[in-house]
């Protein structure tokens, strides 16, 4: 019943025109109004940010507010892999036989996730781990390791929310939902980051320019909360052991081990 009840409401609020609406609504002058009581709500660290509060002329233009160099550093060991974003750790674990991982106690085909089987292969029987941001996370995306940007792609056209409860009784979200896909290659083993769009807004920005890309140098952005799934090629990049779910992490922090 509760699945049921959750289903049928968000997809009554998951119409284009309730998307549209509050997309206009964030880029509009009229929401720099909220963004000082959005600050209080959600515990914005206005020590950090790049620009002072009432520098931001759009609620969506302090949504993907820049942070000062120094807010983030990134963990130089040659063997580290980072954070790509502030998150909090949703869920973890192995990629099974299946081609799945298991969410919230529901299985997720990453065959359908990822829509390419050849790259797919080398991630069966590696690890994966779900990173959800919410309202208040900065929300810029950076690279987890040195590499080279091999593949992008982009699937998917749904916008279900992708927070707990989205994971437990959504309609799949993170395989359904809009996601941009980079393949990265680095010295020793490679990484899949997907980029999981969030309720009403798909918008997931690029900004990267180079195909080689340092650890801890900016990818993008997402215009609202979001995901960011990333696996880890089988035997050559593994997962912190102290890591654990609903654990908070931090751009450049270190979450695993090449």
């Amino acid at each position: 019943m509760r699945k049921n009840l959750y289903r049928f409401m968000i997809e009554l609020t998951n119409h284009p025109l309730s998307s549209s609406m509050i997309k206009r609504f964030s880029l509009s002058s009229i929401s720099s109004h909220f963004i000082s009581s959005y600050a209080r709500v959600y515990k914005i660290n206005q020590n950090e940010m790049k620009n002072e509060l009432n520098t931001y002329k759009t609620l969506q233009e302090f949504f993907i507010r820049e942070l000062k160099e120094t807010a983030r550093p990134i963990d130089t060991d040659l063997t580290s892999i980072v954070s790509p974003v502030d998150a909090v750790i949703e869920s973890m674990g192995t990629v099974t036989p299946e081609k799945e991982i298991t969410v919230k106690n529901k299985q997720y085909s990453i065959e359908e996730m990822i829509g390419n089987n050849d790259i797919l292969q080398k991630y069966v029987g590696g690890e994966y781990i779900i990173l959800y941001l919410s309202p208040k996370d900065y929300h810029r995306i950076h690279s987890p390791i040195q590499a080279t940007i091999e593949k992008q792609w982009t699937l998917g056209g749904k916008s279900y929310p992708v927070n707990s409860w989205g994971l437990k009784y959504g309609k799949d979200p993170i395989t359904k939902n809009y996601r941009k896909l980079l393949q990265m290659k680095g010295s020793t083993g490679d990484l899949l980051l997907v980029k999981v769009g969030a309720m009403f807004i798909n918008s997931i920005e690029t900004t990267v320019k180079n195909e080689h890309v340092k650890k801890g140098e900016e990818l993008g952005y997402f215009s609202f909360g979001s995901t960011v799934v990333l696996f880890l090629e089988k035997g050559k990049l593994h997962l912190s052991d102290h890591l654990q779910p609903q654990q908070p992490v931090r751009v450049g922090e270190r979450i695993g081990t090449i």
